[in-house]
């Protein structure tokens, strides 16, 4: 289900090195076993710390080795000590069986290389918590994978992304180097190679009140890497429309829209902000590293774009546009709709199994959503996202199909008739709210067929039941299964919360009394006919 979106280094090898970096990192575990002496132990730890100053490109084979030694392998015994001392340690927690895990490792892989590579103080190590379970009890690993930062010995939650350039970012920041210094164009050109968002800071000394809250505001971030430059022609050689002095800062994307420049005031607060509302591609690919950040993203209009794989790029193509107009106002988001994990959780909050790209939303600063109900054109696309950020848009309520015919005495409500049948019915209503997985909404279920059954004949009276869980209104809230709910006739703004303890008996007695409209004994006057029938058919035969 993973779609990696991102820019990476150019040559062509690497996807082969990183996955040969997995098989190995992954089951080699003999770099620190309990077997080996202490002095094999600290010798190991050394060789961890080694900087190797090479300019030359490493071989497959040499990055493998390399890879091996620079990635610590934890275990019961040597966790605590490796832990305590080096001044900064990033742990991998992970599991031979977990799917996520195998997913992250050669991430990880190539973060550990990549740190080497630049000096960077930073120990990445790994822990296998399903086999080593007392050092993963200690240090609070409880589910697969789990980063954990380590400042002498003290541990901290991982808040970085989870790509190896992501990883690289976060541990730079936290160990000392929120910013990276460029002074010539082949920096910028190597250095832009490995990133695809960047965050650069033109400035004609590296000192001053806007510098110093730009470099604040890049120790803070945790995503993007912040670049200062002091060159106006390296600056220019990052992105053409550099050229602001004395200071200023622009967002560097490796998307069509490349280039966001900042307007406001040098502050921390300002600076983070406009990273943060600006940082996203205008179309972002949802994957199973990113969906927590970007659905938490603090733009409060989301714009939801499901389709299968094969349709990606035309969506994208469509999408565009509308993306562009309102960037920073609505976050535009691209999901696989055949991804079980990603796409199913969301599409069921709105009870859609789609055959074809669609098209949703979420203002999650009142909680409503909404459906493109229309084809996904430029032109419709504009309209829905033009009346959304102006809060003309309908809200979306999922419902089930109209049923075409109603078995048995209780009545079956669902999303687009519970207006008709609870809401603007003339009638007193008894409503049984349950679920498909409610265990406990069985036992209720056969009450009210019962009570339904006392009550048959009577007009105004209408006992009904809906699936809470597939069917929503406006005017109809409820968390709890099952629920029993009584819309009293000229009340039914204020409904009335039943136990559903309550005994057959009890309900009865309760509908009696709260009923807004008189009950018309309709049950008693059938057997009353029915007795008489039996009556008079048995003394005919009687004469016969």
């Amino acid at each position: 289900m993973e779609i990696f979106y991102r820019r990476r280094r150019s040559y062509t090898n690497r996807t082969i090195i990183v996955l040969t970096l997995f098989v190995l990192l992954f089951l080699n575990r003999a770099t620190a076993s309990h077997d080996d002496d202490d002095d094999d132990d600290l010798e190991a730890l050394e060789e961890l710390e080694e900087i190797d100053n090479r300019d030359a490109k490493f071989s497959e084979a040499e990055t493998v080795s390399r890879a091996q030694r620079i990635v610590a392998d934890l275990n019961n015994d040597n966790a605590e000590r490796v832990l305590n001392s080096h001044e900064y340690v990033l742990l991998l927690g992970y599991a031979s069986w977990c799917v996520r895990s195998s997913e992250l490792m050669p991430e990880f892989a190539y973060a550990a290389t990549t740190l080497k590579e630049i000096g960077s103080p930073i120990l990445l190590a790994k822990l296998d918590g399903d086999r080593h379970t007392r050092a993963a009890s200690k240090y609070g690993i409880k589910g697969f994978p789990s980063l954990l930062f380590f400042v002498n010995g003290t541990w901290q939650s991982y808040t970085g992304g989870f790509t190896g350039d992501e990883i690289v970012i976060w541990a730079r920041k936290k160990t000392g180097v929120p910013t990276v210094r460029l002074s010539s164009s082949s920096e910028a050109e190597e250095f832009s190679k490995r990133n695809q968002t960047l965050a650069v800071g033109l400035f004609k000394k590296f000192e001053g009140i806007a510098y110093e809250e730009f470099v604040k505001a890049a120790r803070e971030d945790n995503d993007v890497q912040f670049v200062e430059v002091d060159n106006l022609e390296v600056a220019k050689f990052l992105s053409p429309e550099m050229n602001h002095l004395p200071n200023s800062l622009g967002l560097i994307k490796s998307e069509p829209e490349n280039f966001v420049l900042f307007e406001g005031e040098f502050k921390k607060e300002n600076i983070l902000q406009f990273v943060e509302l600006n940082k996203h591609p205008l179309i972002t690919r949802v994957n199973a590293h990113n969906s927590a950040r970007v659905l938490s993203s603090p733009i409060k209009l989301q714009v939801l774009i499901f389709a299968e794989p094969h349709d990606h790029e035309s969506i994208i193509s469509v999408s565009q546009a509308a993306a562009k107009n309102y960037k920073s106002k609505m976050i535009f988001l691209l999901i696989d709709s055949t991804d079980e994990n990603l796409a199913k959780p969301l599409l069921t909050l709105f009870g859609l199994e789609p055959t074809k790209p669609t098209v949703t939303a979420f203002d999650n600063s009142v909680g409503s959503k909404y459906l493109l109900e229309s084809n996904i054109t430029p032109l419709a696309l504009e309209d829905f996202c033009s009346k959304l950020y102006a809060g003309n848009l309908l809200p979306y309520y999922k419902s089930e199909p109209i049923p075409t015919e109603n078995k048995g005495d209780v009545q079956d409500v669902v999303g687009k008739t519970f207006d008709d049948i609870i809401l603007k019915s003339s009638e007193d209503v008894l409503l049984e709210v349950h679920a498909p997985w409610c265990v406990n909404c069985k036992a209720v279920t056969k009450l009210m067929e019962k009570v339904a059954k006392h009550f048959k004949g009577e007009t105004s009276l209408v006992i009904a039941r809906i699936d809470g869980s597939s069917n929503e209104h406006a005017n109809f809230q409820v968390n709890n299964y099952p629920s029993l709910l009584f819309y009293r006739a000229g009340k039914k703004e204020a409904p009335i919360n039943v136990s559903t303890k309550s005994s057959l008996k009890d309900l009865i007695q309760f509908i009696k009394e709260n009923a807004g409209l008189p009950l018309t004994g309709a049950k008693k006057l059938e057997e009353g006919k029915e007795n008489v029938k039996e009556k008079v058919d048995a003394y005919n035969k009687d004469e016969l």
